[in-house]
């Protein structure tokens, strides 16, 4: 697998708007992009350190993932995404090595990147997401 780099941290937070605002005015950071992803519910705010993004995590729906998430562990780190080149084989060469895929095939994610989820029970608690930037490609 070829990773290049930490893509991006998911954040889970309660109020996107009160997170942006710290994170702006406490951290000094400058939110670049807001953005709703329909069929994940939730809403994402990115905000760029270097070569890595901060993607802060808001729910639309208390029964969506990050709902759940922010019900049971709170507001926190709800996942590290590495960017990759090639994620169909990334995800291939993940299930030959045993590591339990969430998401069989890349989806669309935030800022239209293919996405996929690998299970935290398979990489040691954490929630692992890989990135293709097909348009970087």
């Amino acid at each position: 697998m070829n990773i290049s780099h930490i893509e991006h941290i998911g954040i889970a937070v309660k109020n996107l708007e009160e997170s942006i605002t710290f994170y702006e005015n406490v951290l000094g950071l400058e939110c670049y992009a807001i953005e709703e992803v329909a069929d994940q519910k939730v809403r994402t705010a990115f905000f760029k350190l270097g070569q890595t993004k901060i993607e802060l995590l808001e729910s639309t729906d208390p029964e969506g993932p990050i709902g759940k998430f922010l019900e049971k562990k709170g507001e926190g780190v709800h996942h590290m995404a590495f960017a990759v080149k090639g994620i169909e084989g990334a995800l291939a060469q993940m299930d030959e090595k045993g590591v339990r895929l969430i998401d069989q095939k890349p989806r669309k994610g935030a800022e239209g990147l293919d996405i996929a989820f690998l299970h935290p029970k398979s990489t040691h608690g954490v929630l692992m997401e890989l990135c293709e930037d097909k348009n970087k490609s």
